[in-house]
């Protein structure tokens, strides 16, 4: 029996952003830039920092899913759009927005049980080169976990979560389907998201809206091989690489560090160029220097540099004046209270809560009055209301 979509809670084709295709927000275009498992090359930097300099606000923005977004940007400004093609940034126009793949930011660095490094890039040319593929999502998303469930806990789609060094488990929409080798994760996770448009599921963004996804994808691309499957393990929020130094597995050290709601200014972006060949962009808004940096220059820069920082604590959606839809400056509103928060804290402008974190967290919702709305939101996305208030 072929699986059945629900009905998708939506009356709009997908609008989500790319480079070719900003959307058009309060302050000008918004246009996002996907990076394939986090990896933004010094020259890549440089290229975002003058786009953001000289067409955009002046900063360019990260995301929860490890991209950079930047915003008041021109529509349709060719210039703007060259300097980020020429940086390579935009390697295909047909699968530019379906470009979206975590992978695990400090697999080969420190800790994990499988390498996963360059297979992110292996995957983003795997599907660049689907024709099919282009008709995803730009919700769509891919990861590659390193076993110790880091990105497997951000609800991707399709994951391949490491149990060996060899060997793995297909996950479909958080679901375990079955074990698949190392060597053949890029070619299966493929496979996987051509079967998913195979269904035919007219509107359906995501693997989690169609009823049996993972039964029927698992027939598809593993066949009568499905086998060895293991138990999932869900306590994956603590197993995202802290703020600080990071010892590395060869004993050099790595650095994490994270900008202050996850703005880059035009000369964070040239700092970060200038101490490291290539970053690591986390979908927890934090940059990983795979062989650290100079900690004092990023502090003297705004950037937290230890896990004692509240400003790590603290994150918030784009609010007003760049969204219509927000009834707050919510960003300014974050910024008064990154000194005093002691739990982890996501500030919004409205109810659709945009940009929260996976796992648990303190929500505030901005109201008309000027007052805020205070959400308790656990571990698996259950909100339970608080209080309401001017203040935090």
């Amino acid at each position: 029996m072929p699986p059945s979509v629900a009905p998708p809670p939506r009356v709009r084709a997908d609008a989500c952003p790319g480079v070719l295709a900003p959307h058009d927000a309060a302050d000008g275009a918004l246009a996002r830039i996907r990076l394939p498992g986090g990896v933004l090359t010094a020259a890549a930097a440089r290229a975002v920092a003058d786009c953001a300099q000289h067409h955009g606000d002046g900063a360019a923005h990260l995301t929860s899913r490890g991209n950079l977004q930047l915003r008041g940007l021109r529509r349709d400004d060719p210039a703007a759009l060259s300097v980020l093609v020429d940086a390579g940034l935009v390697p295909s126009r047909t699968h530019e927005r379906v470009r979206n793949v975590l992978a695990s930011p400090l697999s080969g660095i420190a800790g994990g049980l499988a390498d996963v490094r360059g297979l992110a890039a292996r995957l983003d040319a795997a599907v660049c080169a689907s024709a099919p593929l282009a008709g995803l999502s730009g919700r769509f998303l891919f990861a590659l976990d390193d076993g110790r469930g880091d990105v497997a806990a951000e609800a991707p789609d399709l994951c391949w979560r490491a149990r060996t060094a060899t060997s793995g488990t297909l996950l479909v929409a958080g679901t375990p389907v079955g074990s698949v080798a190392l060597a053949d994760a890029v070619d299966v996770l493929v496979h996987a998201a051509e079967a998913f448009l195979a269904l035919g599921s007219s509107g359906a963004w995501r693997a989690a809206e169609v009823d049996g996804a993972p039964a029927h994808l698992a027939a598809a691309v593993l066949g009568n091989e499905r086998h060895g499957e293991a138990t999932e393990r869900r306590d994956c929020a603590d197993r995202r690489p802290g703020v600080g130094d990071v010892l590395r597995d060869d004993g050099g050290r790595a650095l994490v560090i994270a900008p202050v709601l996850g703005e880059l200014a035009a000369d964070d972006l040239r700092l970060l160029a200038r101490l490291a060949p290539e970053v690591l962009v986390t979908p927890w808004r934090t940059i990983v220097l795979p062989c650290g940096g100079d900690a004092g220059a990023l502090a003297a820069a705004g950037f937290a540099v230890d896990a004692d920082s509240p400003a790590t604590l603290v994150s918030a959606c784009a609010g007003s004046p760049g969204c219509a839809k927000s009834l707050a400056d919510v960003r300014s509103h974050a910024r008064t209270i990154i000194v005093d928060t002691q739990t982890r804290t996501h500030v919004v402008g409205c109810g659709r809560r945009c940009g929260a974190p996976h796992g648990a967290h303190r929500s505030l919702v901005a109201r008309a009055d000027g007052s805020y709305d205070t959400e308790v939101v656990s571990g698996d996305g259950r909100r339970s209301q608080g209080s309401s208030g001017r203040t935090a």
